[in-house]
């Protein structure tokens, strides 16, 4: 079983600190080479080079592994696994250049009211594993299923249109990409939530290839149109042009032949209220690796950390008391 990080922020900050102000002492904290007492000859304090080598590599240490330690490295217990309530769920979002345009009377445009209801139901489904594809004029997996919704919607947060090329709208390769995510999942219920707001243009695949695949595999896709179904002008710095408008038929075609259901979203809050339907679906009971218990190896390490210490002012006050 795999070791798990809960902050790696600590652990890429920390040791590049405990490295620098360790180069930093050894470039710039001058020893004396030679240490008077009342009642010991001179020594010269050349001699004992490897004693200071040796005071030094335990401090290093204990630092090293005091920051590993505040990392919290934890291993799951696996007699602790836990069955839970959910399925799998891949959303498959167009960020193609015309998901910048506004939504009808609103400020926002529709990828972002996309963005945020997509969190909202993500937050909602707490058993389930979700994962992220992303289309425009390539398609690309930015997240495989997860059950961290933290770090899913820190993915959904950062995107932006732009990312990948803009200009068409791959809907079925879109498709494809999240149907390769779900092939080898244990889930007895695997669903696609695909939004998109046009037409597919013309370097894309077939949509029949995707929806015989997603038949074959048992996932059901369910077809979000965001937008208006009647083309419209827009005016840009560019000049003219119409935005074609969103294909119904085809997104119809792929929900009924699957399993799933096609939606249309003129307004954001009809967006909300689909995604409050899809919510609704059924759940099914699989195993999935969640687990109640996790051995923590905080103290362990912090008790290395005292015992290197602690080793390190016996050999420097007791063993070797003329370094200090």
């Amino acid at each position: 079983m795999n070791i798990e990080i809960l902050y790696p922020y600590i652990l890429y900050t920390g040791i590049p600190i405990v490295f620098l102000s360790s180069i930093w002492r050894l470039l710039y904290h001058k020893k004396p080479v030679y240490i008077y007492t009342a009642t010991k000859p001179i020594q010269n304090t050349n001699n004992k080079k490897w004693h200071e080598i040796i005071l030094f590599l335990l401090r290093l240490f204990s630092l090293l592994i005091l920051v590993i330690g505040a990392c919290r490295l934890r291993k799951p217990d696996t007699r602790s696994k836990v069955p839970v309530n959910g399925i799998d769920i891949m959303l498959a979002m167009d960020v193609s250049g015309s998901m910048t345009n506004l939504y009808e009377n609103n400020s926002k445009t529709r990828f972002d009211v996309a963005k945020e209801e997509a969190i909202k139901f993500i937050e909602k489904r707490e058993n389930d594993s979700i994962g992220l594809v992303l289309f425009a004029n390539v398609a690309v997996s930015r997240c495989p299923l997860t059950q961290d919704k933290k770090f899913l919607k820190n993915i959904i947060l950062d995107t932006a249109i732009g990312q990948i090329n803009f200009e068409g709208t791959v809907l079925s390769k879109g498709l494809l990409t999240a149907i390769n995510r779900l092939k080898y999942s244990n889930a007895k219920s695997k669903i696609i939530i695909l939004l998109t707001d046009g037409d597919p243009t013309s370097n894309d695949e077939r949509p029949e290839k995707a929806i015989e695949l997603a038949r074959k595999l048992g996932i059901k896709i369910y077809t979000i149109g965001i937008g208006d179904d009647k083309p419209f002008d827009i005016f840009t710095f560019f000049g003219h042009r119409i935005t074609p408008p969103i294909n119904t038929r085809l997104l119809n075609n792929i929900a009924s032949n699957t399993g799933g259901s096609s939606f249309l979203a003129k307004e954001p809050k009809e967006l909300e209220n689909i995604y409050n339907e899809i919510d609704q679906l059924e759940k099914t009971e699989y195993q999935t690796p969640i687990y109640s218990k996790y051995f923590e190896y905080f103290m362990l390490l912090l008790w290395i950390t005292f015992a290197l210490i602690g080793l390190e002012i016996l050999l420097s006050t007791l063993v070797w008391p003329s370094l200090n």
